[in-house]
């Protein structure tokens, strides 16, 4: 194998494509003026709505359409229902309420149901809604862990027991997936989306969008999926949640909106906008993003709903002065919903009388939220989502844990094994198993945990207990909480490990310390982990580290001293087993980053595909070139860095061209002792544009599983418009010239590569990172 750097040494083989024979999309004519194009915009949004919603449109008061744009919040995250006092009733009664958030349960969200639908006068049923983000009462791993999979599959279907529970519990949407692109790590929300990659993100977006909705939104056990947030907010200045995102437009086009764009085709009922803004305009007053590229460059005809009290917020962004003002805005802008602010019942009314032509805004919002409960099937069958024994039966059923310990351990990662340290093989001796995390059952459930409960969860501690083979005694120590400087555990816990044969150091975060309004500013561990490190690590006994965490954190010391690194991240209710599978062998890890890890909070954010620049980074040379003089070059870990109990081979990368497509192949070979699982990278460099290009891209990936000694051949097929560059809001160029394409293990580990060249063409509304690549084996 040979490292990125190598790849300029190397000679590679060429194969010619033309984009043309693709028929790709004719550029957008320059000459058509901006007022032109905004009509077009407009009409493009208009939707047409179905007999039954144009009927009810004609037939409501003002009252009752400003109703429907209305979701209140039925409780709080922690104490749903709380809020559906007889007071509450009569809102719904009059009409005057479209959706709950905050509310769960088939029985008393029936008894609201039926008043809705039988007590107010046009009987429009309710929306009933909350952040079923990785599980409902089975919980699987955190998202990112999830990411950590690269398997579509897996989260596809703990997406889609997810809505067989949530549904089964009286929920028909569900505010997931969150699919913004973080490249931070100080950012606290990173812990809910898939990584630092577009292309690994819009994959994983269409997953959960197609797990959540299923085959047909009217079926039953659906939940209508949200994309969020639209569109950048997993860029905020500095990690700190919240914060404007500065950004160009190629970089918005390019690596943060991908997902969404892949979302949309896969038909995600709703989109959230985000809290924060775009170089100054706040995204939930962005009539250019959302009316413009959502709704009429990607036809997206799903409703969109605001954030928690983000349209009041537009007052605190400086852009609107009063309440009602702030209304106007985030309606015209196009969002059909307000959460939980109030200010689309309260005082839309007052910016309406003062510009009726917001009427036609209105009428629009309020036919894209009709519509979506028309495809939920509610106006048919309202009471299909309070079936009480369906509840009873699905929640936390054996089939939906067995596949969260599956998926759990799929999720692992390992980050370093040295002599070969895990699996722990013994037949007899004695694991001191150390850390206050090994027994916090709490923190695997991770932030926005729905139903999840701590007595679902096996713990770390459970698992590698009841796991154990037989004569393999486990003794625990809890050493330091993280979230306390108590260290007078320590002592106890460097003797307990002094005693033993072998050690597993758990260290890390709490769950409080990942999600939302959970930025940090520190990267390393917290100070009483640090601490309990190094006193278990100066033991001099053999340590394995698990690392429970809900983002990359820098562990410069640990990576040099452990002998084995396992970054297990918060596994949801099964955690305790999917780690025992991992440790005792059962089970070889093959989950791979998302997203790097840094050497030091000073790192972040990183990318592994940044533009080269002018003087690209040389870890030779310490001045004058783009890098840190303190620190090597790369990160800690890179992204798609993961380690196995078996070592697999490469052939050489192929390719040809057959019917317009760029269809690579490689040969690879388990040449390991262990059946394992390789995650199989293909990467992608355009090494002369006209623009400046990442260093490399990806653009393909395969989890496949062999047995020892076994090979496979991977076949990849892509479309030349994955290398489309973009031009301008709708238009993007595929440039003639030279592609290179890397396949490895990582993307800091690339075995071979072949070039292709293709001539030019041009498509429209189609960012190149959200676009599959097909991915075979034989």
């Amino acid at each position: 194998m040979f490292k990125i750097d190598d790849v300029v040494k190397r000679g590679v083989r060429a194969v010619t494509i033309s984009a043309s024979l693709l028929a790709l999309a004719a550029c957008q004519d320059d000459a058509v003026s901006q007022s032109e194009r905004d009509e077009t915009a407009v009409t493009r949004a208009q939707t047409q709505f179905s007999q039954r919603v144009d009927g009810l449109l004609a037939e409501m008061t003002l009252e009752e359409k400003l109703g429907q744009l209305h979701q209140a919040a039925g409780g709080r995250s922690r104490n749903l229902n709380s809020r559906l006092t007889p007071e509450e009733l009569d809102r719904v009664r009059a009409g005057a309420v479209g959706s709950y958030l905050h509310v769960a349960g088939a029985q008393p969200l029936a008894e609201l149901q039926r008043v809705a639908v039988e007590e107010s006068r046009l009987g429009i049923p309710l929306l009933f809604a909350m952040d079923v983000v990785h599980g409902y009462r089975t919980i699987f791993p955190v998202p990112i862990a999830m990411a950590s999979t690269w398997d579509e599959t897996d989260w596809q279907r703990a997406a889609r027991i997810s809505a067989e529970e949530a549904s089964a519990a009286g929920l028909h949407w569900t505010f997931a997936p969150m699919i913004d692109i973080g490249r931070d790590p100080r950012w606290g929300r990173i812990v809910e989306g898939a990584g630092s990659d577009p292309y690994l993100g819009s994959r994983m977006a269409v997953a959960q969008v197609r797990g959540y909705q299923g085959e047909s939104l009217a079926a039953g056990d659906t939940l209508l999926a949200t994309a969020k947030h639209f569109g950048a907010y997993g860029v905020p200045t500095g990690g700190r949640d919240y914060g404007t995102a500065e950004i160009g437009e190629r970089s918005l086009y390019e690596a943060y909106l991908p997902p969404f764009y892949a979302a949309t085709r896969a038909g995600a009922g709703s989109m959230m906008t985000a809290f924060n803004d775009i170089d100054g305009v706040p995204s939930t007053s962005n009539e250019a993003l959302i009316d413009g590229t959502l709704r009429a460059r990607w036809a997206f005809d799903g409703l969109i709903v605001s954030d928690w009290n983000a349209i009041a917020e537009l007052m605190n962004h400086g852009v609107a002065e009063t309440r009602a003002a702030a209304g106007a805005l985030a309606l015209q802008a196009g969002v059909d919903m307000d959460m939980t602010s109030g200010i689309f019942v309260e005082e839309l009314r007052q910016a309406i009388d003062a510009d009726p032509a917001l009427e036609a805004d209105l009428d629009l919002a309020v036919g894209r939220i009709l519509t979506a409960k028309e495809r939920l099937g509610l106006f048919d069958d309202p009471m299909v989502y309070h079936q009480v024994q369906r509840e009873q039966a699905e929640l936390l059923a054996a089939d939906h844990r067995e596949a969260a310990r599956a998926i759990a351990a799929r999720s692992v990662v390992l980050l370093k094994n040295e002599n070969a340290a895990l699996p722990l093989e013994l037949s007899e001796g004695r694991v001191a198993v150390i850390g206050a995390l090994a027994a916090d059952a709490s923190t695997q459930l991770g932030s926005w945990r729905a139903q999840g409960r701590p007595e679902d969860v096996v713990s770390l501690l459970d698992g590698l207990r009841e796991g154990a083979p037989e004569g393999v005694e486990i003794v625990y120590a809890a050493g330091a909480d993280p979230l306390s400087d108590d260290l007078s555990g320590l002592e106890e816990a460097a003797a307990l490990a002094r005693s033993a044969d072998r050690v597993v150091l758990v260290v890390g975060e709490n769950f409080d310390m990942s999600g939302e309004a959970r930025s940090r500013s520190d990267l390393f561990l917290p100070d009483s982990q640090r601490a309990l490190a190094s006193a278990i690590l100066d033991t001099g006994q053999p340590v394995s580290v698990i690392l429970v965490t809900g983002r990359p954190l820098a562990i410069p010391d640990i990576a040099a001293r452990a002998d084995a690194v396992l970054n297990a991240w918060m596994l949801g209710v099964e955690a305790g087993p999917a780690l025992a599978d991992i440790i005792y062998g059962e089970t070889s890890p093959a989950g791979r980053l998302p997203v790097s890890f840094p050497r030091s909070t000073g790192a972040a954010p990183f990318t592994y595909s940044e533009y080269p620049g002018g003087r690209p980074a040389d870890p030779d040379l310490a001045r004058d070139t783009n890098r840190y003089m303190d620190q090597p070059i790369t990160p800690l870990y890179g992204f798609g860095h993961g380690l196995s109990y078996s070592t697999f081979d490469y052939g050489a990368l192929s390719g040809g061209v057959v019917q317009g497509e760029i269809r690579l192949a490689v040969d690879v070979t388990n040449s390991g002792d262990r059946a394992a699982d390789e995650v199989v990278q293909l990467y992608m460099r355009d090494p002369v544009a006209s623009v400046a290009r990442p260093r490399i891209e990806l653009r393909g990936f395969r989890r496949i599983s062999l047995e020892p000694g076994a090979s496979t051949t991977v076949h990849f097929t892509l479309s030349p418009a994955q290398a489309a560059v973009f031009q301008s809001p709708g238009v993007w160029q595929v440039e003639p010239g030279q592609l290179v394409f890397h396949v490895g293990g990582s993307s800091l580990d690339l075995a071979s590569s072949v070039e292709v060249t293709i001539e030019d063409g041009f498509i429209s509304d189609v960012p190149a990172a959200a676009i599959a690549t097909r991915g075979e084996t034989e």
